[in-house]
């Protein structure tokens, strides 16, 4: 058994050795004081001193024996408190019921490992989300990709699995796609779905907190209640631990849906539930960005700026298409894309790269995500040093 051991690590740090020649070695780097421009806590709740005392207090006030579940859900992890928030997730989101998972991860392949069936058809749009990808993987249904946000190529599918007249169709998307931040068109695909008969999946992740009713989508229910199109979509998931600054995710939809997720989502059924602190901490997030509207305008507000300044500066600079807050710019080449992050990093700017094969060859990039307490003075320096870096200078 000893010899198998060595002979396993042996190829362990093979592979590893492959990828740190590649230059694709990821480690893990701590967190420190450089200027925030990499994370998802778009909105500062992370940081938020207000949403903090907010969860001390309610963890006060909440009155329990236990600092864990100590169990799933199923068995000793079920509480009122869990009940309770997900009726008030249901009625935030707009939706019959709303089912908590663990994290947004969870929920993905929660959801679609067990939604569509063998002799059913999943179409999923190219650029979707690990956790989607590996749900679907789990998956007896069919699946076929279609082009990123490309409606023709979707309806081509869409025909082609209605005329094989076997089980259900399901397509699924991300409202905002997290690695390049352009927006799916998502009238458009619950038309293109209402036409076929299929039934339509929408991961909110990186649009909770940040688009939704009010006169200018300050709510924060994400891109589908913005639009109006909560009853024609089947199934929504949305995570905490990006806008909202928290942890957990949770897939909103009618309560036949939340029965079913209950009785077959694996990642639900054998998983011990959330902590009450956690719960307690996903109601004051939600609370939170229902009475502080002003992150959300800071952040439009930034994020406005950002892109004025990158017309004005780097006017021939490659960006990826986006409103959101995640704004790309393609600097092909890992070396490259790495080089330019580092120089950033150097002048505590913590800017990322992401490299092949996370993202296709050609396609590497620097991601940027524009926060409510990024400074215009941080958001300078970010485009000079950009300047510098991609005119090739030596001194860089």
């Amino acid at each position: 058994m000893l010899t198998l051991a060595r002979s396993v690590t042996h190829t362990l740090s093979e592979r590893l050795a492959i990828y740190q020649q590649e230059g694709l070695l990821r480690q893990l780097r701590t967190a420190d004081e450089s200027v925030d421009f990499c994370s998802n806590d778009y909105l500062g709740f992370a940081r938020s001193a207000e949403l903090k005392r907010a969860i001390q207090q309610a963890d006060v006030n909440h009155i329990t024996a236990r600092t864990g579940a100590t169990g799933s859900r199923l068995l000793a992890g079920q509480t009122v408190l869990a009940d309770e928030i997900e009726q008030e997730l249901a009625r935030f989101y707009g939706t019959e019921s709303a089912l908590i998972f663990n994290s947004g991860y969870d929920a993905n392949i929660g959801l679609f490992a067990c939604l569509p069936k063998a002799g059913d058809t999943l179409l999923t749009d190219e650029l979707i989300h690990a956790s989607m990808i590996d749900g679907a993987r789990l998956s007896y249904a069919t699946r076929h990709r279609f082009q990123h946000n490309n409606l023709v190529d979707l309806d081509t599918k869409l025909q082609a699995a209605s005329l094989r007249q076997s089980g259900q169709i399901f397509v699924a998307v991300e409202s905002v796609y997290s690695m390049d931040g352009d927006i799916a068109p998502l009238r458009e695909l619950a038309d293109l779905c209402d036409q076929y008969g299929a039934a339509l999946l929408v991961d909110e992740a990186h649009a909770t907190g940040i688009y939704g009713s009010g006169p200018d989508g300050q709510n924060g229910e994400g891109l589908v209640t913005a639009l109006g199109l909560q009853d024609r979509v089947l199934a929504r998931v949305h995570t905490f631990g990006k806008a909202l600054g928290v942890h957990g995710a949770v897939v909103v939809g009618p309560a036949v849906l939340r029965n079913y997720l209950i009785n077959f989502a694996r990642s639900f059924i054998y998983t011990t539930a959330l902590p009450p602190h956690s719960l307690l901490a996903i109601r004051c997030a939600h609370e939170q960005v229902k009475s502080n509207t002003m992150a959300q305008q800071q952040l439009k507000t930034n994020l406005t700026y950002f892109q004025q300044r990158v017309k004005d500066l780097l006017p021939g600079a490659r960006w990826t298409t986006s409103q959101s807050p995640i704004q790309c710019l393609i600097i092909p080449g890992n070396d490259k894309a790495r080089s330019v992050a580092s120089a950033a990093q150097r002048v505590g700017l913590d800017v990322r790269a992401i490299l092949s094969p996370t993202v296709p060859v050609g396609q590497e990039r620097l991601r940027f995500c524009i926060h409510a307490f990024n400074t215009t003075t941080e958001i300078d320096q970010l485009l000079a040093v950009l300047q510098i870096a991609l005119s090739d200078k030596p001194n860089v």
